[in-house]
C-alpha cells in the first residue's frame, strides 16, 4: 500500500468520527465497503423474484389493459418500510446514484432469463419543470443501472411528458388514470420500431402511468415489456 492510501485511509477514519457514514434505511453506521444501504438492510429487501415467474402478479395487472410482453418489479413496496425509504430517497433527497445501484442490483437479477430478448431500454419521462426541480430522472438512472447489467443501450429521446400533472401519491385507482391521460407523446419513433422495448420506473401502484406510455408506444410497432423497482402487492 502506498504512502499516499495511508494517510487517505486514515483521513477516511478520522472524518468518520465526526461525519459517520449512515444506512439511509435504517440509520445505523456502515464500514467502508458499504455505501447508501448497510448490508443488513440489502439482505432484508422483499425481493419479488418475479421475473422468473410467467403470468406474475405483475403481468397479469395488465391483463386486458394493454399489449405488455412481460412485466416485473424488483421489491414488494409496503409504507413504511425499508423499501418505501430507498424510494423516498432517490425521489426527493437527492441520491440519482442509489437510483443507479438499485437498477444495476435489479439488472443483475433479470441477466440469463426472459428479459434477455429486450433490445432497448425506456425510462418514464419526468415532465420538464419537475425535471429542473428534481435535477435528474429517478427512472433514467434506475434505466441507466439495469443497462449496464443487461449490457442494453437506453434510449431517452422516445417519449415526452407533454403535460405536467398533479403527484399520484394520494390519487385513487380512477383519479391515477384520469390524471396521466394523454401526457405522453411519442417523440421518435424509428428508435422502437420493431424492437423489444423495457420501459423502467420507479414504483407500480395501479399501473396507470405505465398504461399511458405503453399507449403512446403503440404506433411504434414495438412489443413492450416493463420493470419497476417496486410494487404494490
Amino acid at each position: 500500500m502506498s504512502v499516499f492510501a495511508i494517510l487517505r485511509s486514515w483521513l477516511d477514519d478520522f472524518a468518520s468520527l465526526f461525519f459517520p457514514r449512515l444506512c439511509v434505511c435504517c440509520g445505523g453506521g456502515m464500514n467502508k465497503a458499504e455505501r447508501d444501504v448497510c448490508t443488513d438492510c440489502l439482505c432484508s429487501l422483499p425481493r419479488t423474484r418475479m421475473h422468473e415467474i410467467e403470468a406474475n402478479l405483475v403481468e397479469v395487472r395488465f391483463f386486458g389493459r394493454v399489449d405488455v410482453s412481460l412485466a416485473t418489479s424488483f421489491l414488494f413496496f409496503e409504507k413504511d418500510t425499508v423499501v418505501q425509504k430507498l424510494l423516498h430517497e432517490i425521489k426527493y433527497h437527492d441520491n440519482p446514484q442509489l437510483a443507479v445501484r438499485l437498477g444495476l442490483m435489479f439488472g443483475t437479477e433479470l441477466k440469463g432469463g426472459r428479459f434477455e430478448s429486450v433490445d432497448v431500454i425506456v425510462p418514464v419521462p419526468l415532465h420538464e419543470k419537475r425535471l429542473k426541480e428534481r435535477g435528474y430522472n429517478q427512472s433514467e438512472r434506475i434505466a441507466n443501472g439495469i443497462a449496464k447489467a443487461l449490457g442494453k443501450p437506453v434510449a431517452l429521446n422516445v417519449l415526452a411528458r407533454t403535460k405536467g400533472n398533479e403527484t399520484q401519491t394520494k390519487k385513487g385507482a380512477y383519479e391515477r388514470w384520469e390524471n396521466v391521460r394523454g401526457i405522453f407523446s411519442l417523440m421518435d419513433a424509428e428508435l422502437v420500431k420493431g424492437k423489444h422495448v423495457l420501459l423502467v420506473d420507479d414504483v407500480l401502484t395501479t399501473g396507470a402511468t405505465i398504461e399511458a406510455c405503453v399507449e403512446a408506444l403503440a404506433s411504434a410497432e414495438a412489443s413492450v415489456s416493463v420493470a419497476t423497482i417496486a410494487t404494490v402487492q
